[in-house]
């Protein structure tokens, strides 16, 4: 028994200084410009971002938190090789194969502790901004059932309402993660690109209650599908949160906000007098200009939104 306590204090006593060092490393990267705390609560819809928005930037979630602060974003859809990083997952070593790879991820999430990932939420939340999702990059069809039950707790920890993730290309995908969900009391919001259709989720939607939609407007407009107004309004119960991006048409390119064809105005319009309580997340995918970042571009797409709804 005084071994167990030793060997218990031992590892508790591991896991409260990594908790202490993220906690520290996070503190140091909050803006000493910015002491105030992010708002972007704008005519009573949230503003947030995608992380996968800094994917040409350092990707640590310390780091996602800066650009939010930058930023002046007060929620956001973390991703799983953000918080994963963060929290001491491994890295791909040089030469590994992988399938070696991913056994040593799938080890490491099996063993990591939750603490890691509630000092992220902790100083996420301190800073002033909220983790509203969470998008694993564990809910693949190789990725093993105790891998999609971890990303769900970490989802948790971090404090997030529901996952987000790629639209699985099989209804047995769907139904298996919906059963998880399920037993997890999370919704899963899957996002589609360009093969999205009004009736995309039907299937998945109708095998589980937390199966649900991540819309992205932007990739729905591309696939010449009918307005998207018309499919959040009948839909507006089951989506978890939407990405806001603007394409073209016909499978066209991502355009800086208000160059494409996609409804951004007009979507967002709707979540305010319909005071839909879902996010409009922010997805940078246009080309980024000279001169320019993805922080700054980012911060554009704020403005733009923060305009229409304060209009």
């Amino acid at each position: 028994m005084d071994h167990l306590s030793r060997r218990r204090f031992i590892s508790n006593g591991a896991v409260a200084a990594g908790a202490l060092l993220l906690s520290n490393k996070l503190f140091a990267a909050r803006s000493v410009d910015r002491p105030d705390k992010p708002n972007s609560v704008v005519g009573g819809v949230l503003i947030g971002v995608t992380t996968y928005s800094f994917i040409r930037m350092k990707i640590t979630a310390e780091d996602m938190l800066q650009y939010c602060l930058d930023c002046n974003l007060s929620g956001v859809e973390l991703r799983g090789d953000a918080a994963e990083f963060s929290a001491g997952a491994p890295k791909r070593a040089a030469g590994q194969s992988a399938d070696d790879y991913n056994k040593a991820l799938a080890e490491w999430r099996a063993s990591v502790s939750m603490d890691k990932f509630k000092a992220i939420r902790k100083l996420y939340n301190d800073a002033g901004v909220t983790i509203y999702a969470y998008k694993p990059l564990a809910f693949g069809v190789n990725n093993t059932d105790e891998e999609i039950n971890y990303a769900f707790n970490a989802a948790k920890a971090l404090g997030a309402t529901h996952c987000n993730c790629e639209m699985p290309a099989t209804d047995a995908q769907t139904k298996r993660i919906g059963d998880i969900a399920t037993q997890h009391k999370m919704r899963v919001g899957y996002h589609a690109h360009t093969q999205a259709t009004p009736t995309l989720w039907d299937t998945a939607m109708a095998q589980s209650a937390y199966n649900c939609i991540n819309l992205d407007i932007g990739h729905y407009v591309a696939g010449n599908n009918p307005s998207p107004v018309d499919f959040i309004l009948k839909h507006h119960d089951r989506i978890t949160s939407m990405h806001i991006k603007d394409r073209k048409v016909n499978n066209g390119p991502n355009m800086e906000w208000g160059q494409g064809d996609t409804p951004i105005k007009e979507v967002l319009l709707l979540l305010k007098n319909k005071h839909y309580k879902f996010p409009a997340t922010i997805e940078l995918e246009y080309k980024i200009p000279a001169g320019s970042d993805d922080v700054k571009e980012v911060a554009k797409c704020r403005q733009y939104a923060a305009a229409i709804l304060s209009a």
